[in-house]
């Protein structure tokens, strides 16, 4: 059974830090394209981040850029987001998502593998 699990989210005020965390199960992580995708409360999903299985080629969002940092462990299935500088219209669900190729999409029928969600809240 494939699981994507994903664990961090948390209430933090403006400027703080967050790091989440996606554990992989029942497929070859290191051969799938890895992403976060998130949703704000009203809006439509929003691709984040991704990073490549084999070069770790690694692209961000214009509206993340410079404050999160995408990576991942193969060694142990998981997948992080380290976020930093955080604001208010940060505040969502994170989904983690895997494809077999990269994907721009920021639904889950465009990726292979879609996990459940993480809340951040950013609010003070």
């Amino acid at each position: 059974e494939v699981q994507l699990v994903e664990s961090g989210g948390d209430l933090v005020q403006p400027g703080g830090s967050l790091r989440l965390s996606c554990a992989a199960s029942g497929f070859t992580f290191n051969t799938f394209v890895m992403s976060w995708v998130r949703q704000a409360p009203g809006k439509g999903p929003e691709w984040v981040s991704d990073i490549h299985y084999r070069y770790e080629r690694i692209n961000y969002a214009d509206s993340v850029k410079g404050r999160f940092t995408i990576s991942r462990d193969n060694a142990n299935n998981t997948l992080y987001l380290q976020m930093n500088s955080l604001k208010p219209e940060d505040t969502a669900v994170y989904y983690c998502a895997a494809s077999s190729r990269r994907v721009l999409g920021d639904t889950p029928a465009e990726y292979d593998y879609w996990g459940q969600g993480t809340q951040v809240t950013v609010s003070s």
